[in-house]
């Protein structure tokens, strides 16, 4: 890995890294999906999927 692709990888690295934290200090579920798709110009896209979620467990009504 060249020092220029390095160095324009830290700040989705650095991203990475703090939404890994944020869903670790969640209370509750959370998922984190990295998506990479190629570019034209030796260029790639990364984007960063985070979602967090609250899961509840309650009675169901009784039927009648």
């Amino acid at each position: 890995m060249s020092l220029t692709s390095q160095n324009s990888s830290q700040p989705v690295k650095a991203k990475l890294m703090d939404l890994v934290d944020e869903v670790l200090a969640h209370d509750g579920y959370g998922d984190i999906r990295v998506e990479v798709r190629i570019l034209k110009r030796h260029q790639k896209e990364v984007i960063l999927h985070c979602g967090k979620q609250y899961r509840f467990v309650i009675d169901a009504p009784q039927s009648a």
